[in-house]
């Protein structure tokens, strides 16, 4: 099972704020478990943290804005892609300003110094969003879509259009996170210059210039208009003779902007506050449409605190009920796992069919048939047994017996022709002979059963 990663130590970056022009110090610290991203505004009396996820993002069209009780940061979102790329799960983020520093424009900086830092492994299972049906989101106004898909991994694919004579279509794919630094960190934020004046006016880019932004020149202008605009960026003037990218630096892929727009999304994401198992296909994203998905995915996370596990009925179980029987002592009718389908060295996935002709519906209740809760109880901790008994050598020379059951809750009815899914997880290391673990039922998407266990390993007579 994978585990949570937090930095090996902390890091500073230095940099001019592209809305305000402030020079800005930021530096990200290591975090504990199930900490999450927060940031820490240094320059506010009472040093206020906000919690980087996507509720408090505030609405915004350029650059992605978090806000909280009147305190807000904005430009976090190339900060964020290079923290969910290096599977960075809990960071403590302190700045001296109200945005993060602009830096050159990408995500360059901040890979660079995750890489020097170092990233390690932390004690708590990593939670992955994994995409189990098709989520969309729309703006019809726009032509703007996001799609996701199911998929055993995240991987993106990215769609730009403008109606630009320079930059009109292009496309940029990640299929493995892993070529994120190389391929996606570099790739710099872009501008028209139709655009500039406007920004300008509204406060929007004060610390802007051709070496943190690629500057698309598509329509033609004076060359005074031109000049007056690179005098309110403090930019040089430059003589433009055709349309164009107008930069100090040449572009870094000719699909540069594709890729920059690939990065944004990663960064928006990041703050659903999970890694994300699916295929995601973005036609025209902005931070607009990205966080309404990443809103809409928090919202399904809420409504289901804890994703089932993905059952496959047509792949081989890791142990059948033959197996099971050689583990367990428990017979008909009180043998109430049918097969495992994923374990790990500190959780356990199990099946439990249930039929009609089970004897316990003789009486319970004959005219409307209802799984006594005490028995998914009874089955899950079956199920946690067989963890525990995987965990030692000559697993059948041992038997596991249960000395408390605590904080059940049912949250709705089992009925013939249910597929009950255990999933087991130990909450401490086994010590002593006692394993402590949560357990918890699922009929489709729904927990229907939950409970905590303490259970002792005693060798047979």
């Amino acid at each position: 099972m994978e585990k949570q990663n937090t930095l090996k130590q902390s890091f500073s970056l230095q940099g001019k704020g592209l809305h305000t022009g402030l020079d800005i110090q930021i530096t990200f610290n290591p975090a504990p478990d199930n900490h999450g991203y927060k940031i820490k505004r240094l320059d506010l009396e009472g040093q206020p943290v906000i919690d980087a996820v996507a509720e408090n993002v505030a609405n915004t069209q350029r650059g992605t804005v978090l806000s909280k009780n009147g305190v807000h940061v904005s430009t976090v979102e190339h900060a964020m892609a290079a923290l969910y790329a290096f599977g960075i799960d809990n960071c403590l983020i302190e700045v001296n300003a109200p945005e993060f520093p602009i830096l050159d424009g990408s995500a360059r900086y901040y890979v660079e110094e995750i890489e020097k830092a170092g990233v390690v492994s932390q004690n708590a299972p990593k939670d992955f969003y994994i995409v189990k049906h098709k989520i969309e989101v729309k703006d019809d106004q726009t032509g703007a879509s996001l799609i996701v898909l199911p998929d055993d991994k995240f991987s993106l694919n990215v769609l730009i259009s403008f109606d630009s004579p320079v930059l009109s279509n292009q496309f940029a794919t990640l299929n493995d996170i892993s070529e994120f630094p190389a391929e996606i960190a570099p790739s710099r934020t872009f501008v028209f210059v139709r655009e500039v004046e406007m920004l300008m006016q509204n406060d929007l880019i004060k610390g802007g210039d051709l070496d943190n932004a690629i500057v698309i020149y598509d329509k033609p202008m004076a060359q005074a208009d031109l000049d007056r605009l690179a005098d309110m960026i403090g930019s040089p003037h430059k003589n433009v003779d055709e349309l164009g990218y107008i930069n100090n630096k040449p572009l870094v892929f000719v699909n540069e902007p594709a890729r920059h727009k690939l990065l944004d999304i990663m960064g928006d994401l990041a703050l659903i506050g999970k890694p994300i198992r699916g295929r995601i296909i973005a036609t025209r994203p902005g931070h607009k449409i990205n966080n309404q998905l990443a809103r809409m995915i928090r919202k399904d996370i809420k409504l289901n605190e804890i994703q089932a596990p993905i059952y496959d009925p047509g792949v081989l179980p890791l142990m059948d009920i033959n197996r099971i029987k050689q583990l367990l002592p428990h017979r008909y009718p009180m043998l109430m796992v049918d097969k495992i389908i994923e374990i790990g060295a500190t959780h356990i996935v199990g099946i439990k069919n249930v039929s009609v002709n089970e004897p316990f519906f003789q009486g319970h209740f004959p005219e409307e048939p209802v799984m006594p809760g005490v028995l998914q109880v009874e089955a899950m901790a079956q199920t946690g047994g067989l963890l525990v008994l995987n965990s030692v050598e000559e697993p059948h020379r041992y038997s596991t017996y249960f000395l408390k059951i605590d904080n059940v809750k049912f949250r709705q009815k089992v009925v013939p022709g249910d597929t009950l899914i255990f999933r087991l997880e130990l909450l401490t290391e086994i010590r002593r002979g006692c394993a402590y673990m949560k357990g918890l039922a699922f009929v489709g998407e729904k927990v229907v059963c939950e409970a905590e266990f303490m259970a002792q390993i005693i060798k047979n007579k």
